[in-house]
């Protein structure tokens, strides 16, 4: 996952020549599209329509927000957060797993998903999808960390189902719009890319820029990271 990350990073250098999504559309015009066409904003238009790219076009939005993500990455300016698991120290794989993913996912890198199932100290069996990176921005992760507190799904979480009691939710996030699908069941499209990450285990992989991994925990009764790559496609 580090080494895609670096080469996410590596591939938007590029973008830094840049200050103003108008000059990124201009790299993309010729001087022989200038000829024909009657005018530069008729050729930036055709630009960002991606008919002069084999890669895929940026829109504005994500043309802004990757070029701030590369810049922070190579240039960073601030730190407004102290990364949680940063002194780490317990043996748990999924705190691993997790404290390895904070940084890139507080820096929207990366967009991971915690598929998470768990037993309650009253015997309810609890389960949920949750945007980690919107838990990072609304929650305390420390005590987390630190072993003192666990990861419990929400109501308010992409997804959350008690199984004793039958109650149900679902929910879009900051990054992900929960959409229910009739043949893929359960699905979250990524808000920055479009992309859908799909949660059926029976597929061989939750979908273009996305993977996932399942975690053993002493703790939990079934946990599954879906990692989506916040990235333009090859």
């Amino acid at each position: 996952m580090e080494t895609i990350l670096n080469n996410v990073i590596e591939g938007d250098k590029k973008l830094l020549r840049f200050s103003k999504y108008e000059e990124y559309l201009d790299s993309l015009v010729a001087p022989m599209d200038l000829y024909y066409l009657r005018s530069r904003a008729e050729a930036r238009n055709i630009a960002e329509l991606g008919y002069k790219s084999t890669e895929e076009t940026l829109t504005k939005e994500q043309f802004y927000t990757r070029l701030s993500n590369v810049t922070e990455a190579t240039s960073p300016t601030r730190r407004p957060y102290k990364l949680a698991g940063a002194n780490l120290q317990s043996d748990d794989q999924l705190l691993q797993e997790l404290a390895l993913r904070e940084r890139p996912n507080r820096e929207g890198l990366l967009a991971t998903i915690i598929f998470i199932r768990i037993i309650t100290k009253k015997g309810s069996e609890i389960s949920g999808y949750i945007d980690y990176a919107q838990r990072l921005k609304t929650e305390d992760w420390l005590p987390i960390f630190q072993g003192r507190r666990l990861i419990k799904p929400r109501h308010t979480d992409l997804s959350f189902y008690n199984w004793r009691k039958g109650v149900s939710t679902c929910n879009s996030s900051i990054n992900f719009e929960a959409i229910a699908c009739p043949t893929s069941g359960l699905m979250f499209q990524c808000r920055n890319d479009r992309k859908n990450v799909c949660v059926d285990p029976r597929l061989l992989s939750p979908g273009s820029n996305s993977s996932r991994i399942t975690v053993k925990s002493d703790v939990y009764e079934q946990v599954v990271l879906y990692d989506h790559v916040l990235r333009r496609k090859d």
